[in-house]
Order: C-alpha cells, then sequence, then structure tokens
C-alpha cells in the first residue's frame, strides 16, 4: 500500500518527476513526460502496479532525508544496527534524456541493502518483456513493451516472479550506482553515465537558478522552496506549468473527487507566472508568454482552460482501470474533461499576469498584444455569460460573482494597457464595460442584508475565491463589504481553523459532498488578514500552514486537519504560489519598504 501523501519527496528534470518515499521506493513515475502514461503505479495501487524500491533489509532505526542545498537532489539516510548508509536519488538535468540516478554510500559500518524493481508501462497494463545483457561497464537489465523502454543499470537483478531483485552489502566509503534510462523502443540503448559529472552539472544548474531569485525577508525558507518547486513543475522545452505532477491523489480519501493535474491550467500558469516575476524570473515569463502564444493562437472563442504541456486541446478523460486507486479512492483517471468548460475567471488571470510581465519590463512582441486584444474582443460579447467557476463544478453553470470578478479585472488590465502604456485599443468601450460589470456585481453579487458578495448571484452562501476581490484591486482590503465577506467566510467555511472552498453539501459542483480545506483558500486568507491589518491572525494561520510542509518543504492541494495528512495531488502549484504571495504580503506588512513587487 502506498505511504501517507507527505512521505513522499519530488525528484524531477524539468520534463518528468518521480515520487520517491521514505522507505525508499519510487511510487510514481511518467516517462517522458509529466503527463506520459505510469511506469511506476505504486502511487495509485501496490507494488504490483510498478515500483522501484532501494532500501536497507535488516531493520531501520532511523530515517531522515534533506535535498542538497537549492536543488532536487534529495539524500535518504537510513541508520540500522549495523551501520549507517545514504542514498541519493535524482534526475539529472540537462541532457535531454529521462534518466534517474540513485547512489548508495556507505557512512559507517556496513548496511545490506535490497532492490526490488517491477516496471509496469502503461498505466500498469503492460508487463514488459525483460532480458538481461553484460555491457562493457557492466549488468543491464533491458525492458520493453510496445513503444517504451528502458534500461536499468547497477547490480546484477534476478528475477522473481514479474519483478526483478537484489541484496548487495555497502560498507564505510564504497558506493554502488544504479541508473533507469527511458528511450524509445525502436531505439539502440542510450549510454551509460557518467553518474559524477552528471550529479555535479544537476546541482550547479538548480543552485543557479536559485541563486536569481529575490526571496521574502520572511518566510525566507519556505519561499525559497516554493519557488523550487514551481520551476520544476515547468516544462523545460514548452515552458508550460503542471498544476501537479500525480493525478487522481484524492481530495476526499476513499471518494471519487479524484482528477488529473498533470497539465497546464491558464489560472494556475498565469498566477505561477506573477510569483516567478515577482522573484526576478523574467525569463520563465517570457516562455510562458510564448506557450501562452502557440496554445490560445486561433479563434479566441476557443481558448480552454487547460491545456497540454505543448498546448495540447484534447485531454479526454477516461477511467484508468488497470490502477485501484489511492488506498481504494477510485476512479483513477487520465485526461481531465475541464478543456470542455468555460471559465470566465480566466481571462482576468491571464491579462492580470500579462500585465505584471508589462510592469516589470518584459515588452510586448508583435503577437502578444494582439492576442490580449482578441481575447478581450471575446470577451466584449461574452462577459454576461453563465460558467462552471473557479473549481470547475460539474453541476449546473452560474453567474460566479469570483468569475464576474476576474472578467472585470481583464477590462481593467486592458484599459491600464492603452492609459499606462500607450498601447492601442478601444479604451471609451472596454472603460463602459469595465464600468457595466461592477455596477452588476455590486448589484447581483453582493447581499445587503448579510453584508457578504455571495458566491453566484442569488445564493445565500459564499465561497472561498471571494477572498480574491481583493487582491485583484476590485475593492479594498478594507472595504466594508469585503469586511463582511471574511466574517461570513470566517462563518461558514472555517474547517478546524483552515478555509474550505466552498460548501459541498450545497450540490452546487454536482458531486457527492465532502472535502478537505484548500490550502491555497487559507493562504489567501492571510493575504487579505495581512491587508486589512489583521497582521497577527495572519502571521498566526500563516505559521500554522507553513507547518503543514512536509519534512522536505512540499505541499499538496488540502489538508486533513483531524487525520494531520495531506490530501490531494501533490506537490501542488497552487498551494506553493500561494504560499509566496501570502509570505510577500507579510513582508511587505511589516516591512513596507521591502522589495516585494507581487504585491498589488
Amino acid at each position: 500500500m502506498a505511504l501517507r501523501i507527505e512521505d513522499y519527496a519530488l525528484i524531477g528534470d524539468c520534463h518528468t518527476a518521480a515520487l520517491v518515499g521514505r522507505d525508499g521506493s519510487i511510487d510514481w513515475l511518467c516517462l517522458p513526460r509529466f503527463d506520459s502514461a505510469s511506469t511506476f503505479g505504486a502511487l495509485l495501487g501496490s507494488k504490483e502496479h510498478g515500483r522501484w524500491l532501494l532500501a536497507p533489509g535488516d531493520e531501520v532505526l532511523e530515517t531522515s532525508r534533506r535535498y542538497l542545498e537549492d536543488t532536487f537532489i534529495l539524500i535518504t539516510r537510513w541508520v540500522t544496527g549495523t551501520g549507517e548508509v545514504e542514498v541519493t536519488d535524482f534526475m539529472p538535468h540537462g541532457d535531454r534524456r529521462a534518466d534517474i540516478v540513485r547512489r548508495v554510500r556507505g557512512i559507517r559500518g556496513s548496511v545490506s541493502m535490497i532492490e526490488d524493481v517491477r516496471i509496469r508501462f502503461d498505466y500498469a497494463e503492460a508487463i514488459p518483456w525483460v532480458r538481461q545483457v553484460h555491457e562493457k561497464g557492466g549488468p543491464a537489465l533491458l525492458a520493453v513493451a510496445g513503444p517504451d523502454a528502458v534500461v536499468l543499470r547497477g547490480p546484477r537483478l534476478h528475477p522473481e516472479g514479474h519483478s526483478h531483485g537484489a541484496e548487495f552489502t555497502v560498507s564505510a566509503g564504497e558506493r554502488v550506482d544504479m541508473t533507469l534510462t527511458w528511450y524509445p523502443a525502436h531505439r539502440e540503448p542510450p549510454e551509460r553515465l557518467d553518474v559524477d559529472e552528471r550529479q555535479t552539472d544537476t546541482e550547479e544548474w538548480w543552485k543557479e537558478w536559485a541563486s536569481m531569485c529575490a526571496a521574502s525577508p520572511h518566510y525566507h525558507d519556505e519561499v525559497h522552496r516554493s519557488l523550487l518547486v514551481l520551476r520544476a513543475l515547468t516544462h523545460e522545452d514548452t515552458g508550460g506549468i503542471v498544476a501537479a505532477a500525480t493525478t487522481s491523489l484524492p481530495e476526499q480519501f476513499g471518494g471519487n473527487r479524484n482528477w488529473d493535474y498533470r497539465y497546464v491550467w491558464l489560472r494556475d500558469a498565469s498566477l505561477t507566472l506573477d510569483v516567478l516575476l515577482s522573484h526576478g524570473f523574467e525569463q520563465e515569463a517570457d516562455a510562458w508568454r510564448n506557450w501562452l502564444l502557440r496554445a490560445v493562437a486561433g479563434d479566441p472563442g476557443d481558448i480552454q482552460i487547460v491545456y497540454g504541456l505543448s498546448g495540447e486541446r484534447r485531454l479526454t478523460e477516461w477511467k484508468v482501470a488497470s490502477l485501484p486507486g489511492y488506498h481504494g479512492a477510485s476512479p483513477v483517471r487520465s485526461g481531465n474533461d475541464a478543456w470542455r468548460q468555460y471559465q470566465g475567471d480566466i481571462f482576468g488571470e491571464v491579462m492580470l499576469a500579462l500585465q505584471s510581465a508589462r510592469r516589470v519590463g518584459l515588452n510586448e512582441n508583435k503577437f502578444s498584444w494582439p492576442l490580449q486584444r482578441a481575447l478581450m474582443s471575446f470577451l466584449e460579447e461574452n462577459w454576461s455569460r453563465p460558467d462552471n467557476g473557479i473549481w470547475e463544478i460539474r453541476g449546473a453553470k452560474q453567474h460566479f460573482t469570483h468569475s464576474r470578478a476576474m472578467i472585470w479585472a481583464a477590462f481593467d488590465c486592458a484599459v491600464r494597457a492603452v492609459r499606462e502604456f500607450g498601447l492601442d485599443g478601444p479604451v471609451e468601450r472596454w472603460e463602459r464595460l469595465r464600468d457595466r460589470i461592477r455596477e452588476e456585481i455590486e448589484t447581483e453579487g453582493f447581499d445587503e442584508k448579510r453584508n457578504t458578495f455571495t458566491q453566484y448571484y442569488g445564493s445565500t452562501t459564499v465561497d472561498a475565491s471571494l477572498l480574491l476581490l481583493s487582491q485583484i484591486g476590485f475593492v479594498s482590503a478594507n472595504d466594508p463589504r469585503m469586511l463582511g465577506t471574511v466574517a461570513a467566510i470566517e462563518r461558514e467555511l472555517l474547517h478546524d481553523g483552515l478555509v474550505l472552498r466552498y460548501l459541498t453539501e450545497t450540490g452546487v459542483d454536482g458531486l457527492p459532498a465532502g472535502e478537505h480545506p484548500f490550502l491555497a483558500c487559507s493562504f489567501w486568507l492571510v493575504e487579505q488578514y495581512a491587508r486589512s491589518g489583521r497582521l497577527d491572525d495572519a502571521t498566526e494561520l500563516m505559521d500554522r500552514l507553513v507547518g503543514f510542509c512536509n519534512d522536505v518543504g512540499l505541499l499538496s492541494e488540502e489538508y486533513d486537519v483531524r487525520a494531520k495528512r495531506h490530501a490531494g495531488n501533490t506537490p501542488q502549484a497552487f498551494s506553493h504560489l500561494a504560499l509566496v504571495r501570502a509570505a510577500d504580503v507579510i513582508s511587505k506588512a511589516k516591512d513596507p519598504l521591502a522589495r516585494v513587487s507581487s504585491v498589488r
């Protein structure tokens, strides 16, 4: 059975990623891209669905792990009754290959190690044909099924049914290296890696990238690691930023709120871009903008909320029957039918991100402003449509207040682009529409009796996304209507001190009720507290939230307060970018002269 979600650490090469458990088992790996079918899928089942275990064979007395500073090179140390051993796991960066390196190093005494490899291509549908060969550098295992192949190099493995295993002893000062490399099955296996060279190069690349980071003065370590996570989730070649490295980790344990997050949501990517820009990463901003131009090229009426890593449009959702799900939570899904939805808020997020790019000096190219004008032309005709909202409800479409406010923000950004940056556009018409939308929101999306904005027009409930109204400048954080909304959210959506997205029992999303607090929403409340002068409350909640990071600084999508465990896909870009923003706002509140440019 898979470990608790927080017991996994991420390693990655900015093309894909693997999850390594505290027990030394790689239980999730998709090759060669984030959104490829799994090669190791034990995370969503058992060891029979694919894994690569490397751990002491004797009883472990102590386990600790850490990332090599400013990298995703994972070091796990085990102490047994006979000695101490260290395993270094990483995915080499920059060589246009899909490799995993596992290096065992003896620290003290001698430790007996076991290796258990179960390769299962195509979400465990395909057990490969395996053969062992002896290369010039040592033994190798070749596994082939359909289009996929891997070569595993290291100690000689012995077949055990549909798995392969090895046992060896490592003494102090000794090293044993293992590498796994994916390649197309119709080609020859790639050459052996020079492990020392690739580790040095990978370490230098991550540290050089991290050295450009202007981290917040408060919560420095958490912000630094979060920015690294956002980079690790950004595809090197395309610039697409995936929402998470996993699919179908449940929002409700044992339930069916299990979604595939290995794609590029315009919302998440836009907010990630804003955060990266605010911390000095303009190159990533340009790469993402180019991805956006490619992805949404064509009729703006065809814009989607989510795309594949290269801008693929059809992300048809299907149930993966070969994987039983994380601790039985089914179905497991590949693809995400949210690509068929209309969500009006994405226009605001995209326009806000591109506005941030302009403000830091990223010049418009010959395509970027025409694209924005095309999006605004579409909005002029479609701004009043009901939509599926920020939470991708699968129930009836509504006039969600947050969506309308983000459309207001889109027009506001377009107006500012003309007024402040001298770009061309029908600014008077945009101003009229912007003002008309504001009037509608204040009339239809606000409950005067309860003094709160509402989840959607005519509803009597609130939604955590309303916390964003002050962030985008629709109202000030101290506006009495905003304070009333915060009070309503505190009454209705706080669950053991953390914020739910909305009340699922209302049936608005068309799914069975029940989920855990969404971490990004609680970080939004931190921002609101800090902006409205409740700095003590902001700090208290922030301290609690960063305490949910696992031992290597990762956050998933949600948190089960009562069971004290992570829930949902991991590591979650939305959670980490919200952490960074909240830390920036607290830093700004504590030191108004602090250089934190992401605070609008």
